[in-house]
């Protein structure tokens, strides 16, 4: 046994003893560090050889070594106050989590002893299930309540579209008007009946627009009767436009389509999201008026409508409403998702002011932009009616004028050396999809009764040059002269009024 104990001793010993041998040399050698009295002695022993430059190079190194030595103390210092910070964090972090733990427990213990005492209660003074909610107060319980008189239903409004238009019987549309007609009896009955006075350009320019895009943008000076042009298409067709006024608060797509609220269990349904809903019933024409759109980022809450209306294929003209599926669901939710109708157009209305927002180039280059700078003159008109126009009808007026009226293949050409123009002086070039927009435009606008030259002018003025505001306008100064002179030369002076007239504001404004 001797032996056993004799062998741990030296073979253990042997580890313990270097590590004891470390610690004590550690020791030594941070007294021997800051021995001051050792250094003192150092210096006193050299004081009298030292010359005039070796005291020099003498007191940097007695410098630099209190520098050291000072650094080493205030990073100790620095290590133990983190330390201590530390532990103080993790010990008021036990603590805060055991005093939620204890309220936790508390909580439950209250709440037995309120279900003890309702139970007493009850059976007492023998109330029935439908008074406790009355007793506790309790919301939850009215709520259950509630839920179990209408049911499951988690879409209130579009559950009762489907019970009020169940048996829809659709009018007798009219469908033998011509385009120009509509236009012309558009501007009679705003008139006649609303007391709105257009001009038959303003009403053209309007209607093509419906051909180009589903994002009309109507923006001007205020009064000029934006809100009320849409409006009052809305009761020329016989189905008044949707009017969501855009809030300052509007960040994202819920403002336009609503939630589900997991409280109540069910969802805030908008108003657009209602009329989504309805048209999926008819074939009537919608107006969606955004109303002062840009008060809030247009980007932002329209965002994912930018992209959907996009899509080729309107199969693809889908929104996500909910995530999953209940039996309730309203009849054209499937799977969660809506179809974005094929008959709703979407009309935004923009003040440019220290109040509002900048559209960005991805919304303008989506959607065909209309300037109302002027009121209108009043007018005598005989009594219009209103009309019923199927969707498909009015789509094919649109497509039949696009099909006849095709952009000739001459102004085409000056399009494409106008193009070349702007790229080497301005450095600016026309997109495919804005190229895209001006063969369904200006085709339309002629269908409507305007002419190509005019259409021409007002898509290039609102579609292309409106992108030089973005320019640094001293620069581009003395350009515009010579731009105007080209236009000039290849459309010829009596024409493109409307570019010509919005690159010269632009000098003005330098």
């Amino acid at each position: 046994m001797d032996t056993v104990f004799g062998f741990l001793y030296e073979f253990l010993g042997q580890f313990f003893g270097a590590i004891w041998s470390i610690i004590v040399a550690f020791g030594k050698g941070v007294v021997a560090a800051f021995n001051f009295g050792e250094y003192g002695k150092i210096i006193d022993n050299y004081t009298t050889e030292l010359g005039g430059l070796a005291w020099v190079v003498a007191i940097i190194a007695i410098l630099a070594l209190a520098a050291v030595l000072a650094l080493i103390v205030f990073l100790v210092v620095m290590s133990l106050k983190k330390y201590v910070r530390f532990r103080k964090k993790v010990k008021d972090t036990n603590d805060l989590v055991n005093e939620v733990n204890a309220l936790n427990k508390e909580v439950m213990r209250l709440n037995l002893e309120k279900d003890k005492i309702l139970s007493m209660k009850i059976s007492q003074i023998g109330l029935n299930p439908n008074e406790i909610s009355e007793l506790t107060g309790d919301e939850m319980e009215a709520l259950n309540k509630e839920k179990e008189d209408t049911g499951d239903i988690r879409f209130y409004k579009l559950d009762e579209i489907d019970k009020i238009w169940a048996d829809y019987v659709p009018p007798v549309y009219d469908n033998e008007i011509t385009l120009p007609e509509f236009c012309d009896r558009f501007r009679l009955f705003a008139c006649s009946k609303l007391g709105l006075y257009y001009d038959i350009k303003i009403i053209r320019l309007f209607i093509a627009a419906f051909a180009s895009t589903r994002l009309v943008i109507l923006q001007g000076i205020s009064g000029t009767g934006k809100t009320s042009l849409p409006y009052a298409f809305g009761k020329f067709v016989n189905n008044d436009a949707v009017i969501a006024s855009v809030q300052p608060s509007w960040r994202d797509r819920s403002e336009l389509f609503g939630y589900f609220n997991e409280f109540t269990k069910r969802y805030n349904e908008t108003e657009l999201l209602r009329a989504m809903y309805e048209a999926s019933y008819n074939e009537n024409i919608y107006a969606v008026i955004l109303d002062e759109m840009n008060i809030a980022r247009v980007e932002y809450y329209f965002a994912e409508m930018l992209s959907i209306l996009e899509m080729p294929s309107r199969s693809e003209w889908v929104v996500d409403i909910v995530p999953n599926v209940w039996e309730s669901d309203p009849k054209h939710i499937h799977n969660g998702q809506l179809t974005v109708p094929p008959n709703m157009w979407y009309i935004g209305t923009a003040n440019n002011d220290d109040s509002t927002f900048a559209i960005t180039d991805k919304v303008y280059d989506r959607a065909m932009p209309i300037n109302i700078d002027t009121k209108g003159v009043p007018f005598e008109a005989p009594q219009t009616d209103s009309i019923y126009i199927n969707y498909k009808h009015f789509e094919n007026l649109l497509n039949d004028a696009k099909a006849n009226n095709q952009v000739s293949q001459e102004l085409m050409k000056k399009l494409n050396l106008l193009d070349d123009y702007v790229i080497a002086h301005f450095r600016i070039a026309f997109g495919n999809r804005i190229v895209k927009q001006l063969r369904d435009y200006v085709p339309a606008y002629v269908g409507c009764g305007g002419t190509e030259i005019d259409g021409l002018d007002y898509v290039l003025a609102r579609k292309v040059f409106r992108k030089f505001e973005s320019l640094n306008l001293s620069y581009i100064r003395d350009e515009i002269d010579g731009l105007v002179a080209y236009l000039d030369e290849l459309f010829g002076k009596e024409n493109m009024q409307e570019c010509k007239s919005y690159v010269l504001m632009l000098k003005k404004l330098v």
